[in-house]
């Protein structure tokens, strides 16, 4: 499993150094929608296809640790609030 710190402080780092690129807010959005379990989590795939090799490679690491849960608790709502103010405010 992706450790949740290290999977969540590198998508901290991507939005402060570049908040609104393409692949920062598309990551974004996967991250986004991993907080509505109860929604299916709807993302669009092909959306993956916008994203470099790279940045794809994170975004599975993303989807892994939701799949072992950590799209949840103390350390998931943290980042999350804090990428949502770089999102909105950087």
């Amino acid at each position: 499993m992706p450790e949740t710190n290290d999977v969540l402080q590198q998508l901290v780092s991507m939005a402060q150094n570049s908040a609104h690129s393409a692949g920062t807010l598309t990551l974004y959005a996967l991250a986004s929608t991993m907080q509505y379990e109860q929604a299916g989590c709807l993302f669009k795939l092909n959306k993956l296809r916008d994203l470099s090799e790279e940045e794809r490679q994170f975004a599975y690491q993303l989807m892994e640790l939701m799949a072992q849960n950590g799209n949840q608790g103390d350390d998931w709502d943290a980042a999350m609030a804090q990428l949502d103010n770089l999102i909105r405010n950087g």
